[in-house]
């Protein structure tokens, strides 16, 4: 019996930014092409991606965007899909800019990616093969957050609440890892809520979570638990180097070579 191959969702690599707070390593480098081990931020996410039969990538560029846009030519010269757009106004504006420029990419299920997290490759499988929702958010619990964690607030069944850096221990039941998943009617719930967010001046001072924050009171996001897998966001010197002590013990499916450093790196202990 033969059946049509199931259609890959697209994916959006948010990458336009600078990373002021990985001076002086980024002073003339975007973050998204810092080595972690043998490899780019970037050039580990879509590998990750192109692994799981996923080819159509779009990475929005902004600082030094020359240096991506050639990065991606030389090393995916045979992916025609792995493509570019330009957003000109990264620096004015947060990541919501981003993904308003890449809106005609939200024409069906799609994947939206910060440009910043690493991740091996059964974090994604996780959220592929999550649950049915519009809009499924991919999340992580640890003992404690932090100011600069994007904190998660949840329900009883696993419904998100609020999304938001600012919200107390008490509401907090996980954090976001930077990879979202949107099925069904969720691209288009999320590619109105940005186009009309970005009527206002205000908004391009906003993340895209806040949308995500916005569309959670219609009960249309659900999490995703990662945990027990590899992730990490990069933001400071300190992620670079644990991110490299992570990445440079995995072997070519994404496992682990040490799982006594996976448990140290995942609980931060």
């Amino acid at each position: 019996m033969t059946g049509s191959k199931e259609k890959k969702p697209k994916t959006i690599i948010l990458g336009a930014g600078q990373g002021r707070r990985l001076l002086p390593l980024t002073e003339n480098m975007p973050k998204c092409l810092l080595r972690v081990s043998d490899k780019s931020i970037i050039e580990r996410q879509i590998d990750a991606l192109l692994a799981a039969g996923i080819d159509e990538i779009t990475v929005v560029t902004g600082f030094q965007s020359s240096l991506v846009e050639a990065q991606l030519q030389r090393r995916y010269a045979n992916h025609a899909q792995v493509g570019t757009i330009f957003n000109p106004f990264f620096e004015v504006a947060d990541n919501l800019a981003s993904c308003w420029i890449a809106r005609s990419v939200m024409d069906g299920d799609f994947l939206l990616l910060n440009g910043d997290t690493v991740f091996d490759e059964a974090v994604l499988a996780q959220v592929l093969n999550s649950d049915p929702a519009p809009i499924t958010l991919g999340v992580d619990y640890k003992s404690a957050y932090d100011a600069d964690d994007m904190k998660v607030q949840l329900d009883e069944r696993g419904w998100v609440k609020h999304v938001s850096k600012t919200l107390s221990a008490a509401q907090t039941d996980a954090e976001s890892i930077g990879l979202i998943f949107f099925r069904d009617r969720g691209p288009q719930l999320f590619r109105s809520a940005v186009e009309n967010a970005l009527r206002h001046q205000a908004a391009l001072k906003f993340w895209y979570l806040n949308i995500i924050d916005g569309l959670a009171d219609k009960q249309v996001v659900k999490a995703c638990s990662v945990s027990g897998h590899v992730w990490c966001e990069i933001d400071f010197a300190a992620d670079l180097a644990r991110a490299e002590a992570l990445f440079s013990g995995t072997e070519r499916d994404g496992t682990l070579r040490n799982p006594s450093v996976q448990a140290e790196l995942i609980t931060g202990e």
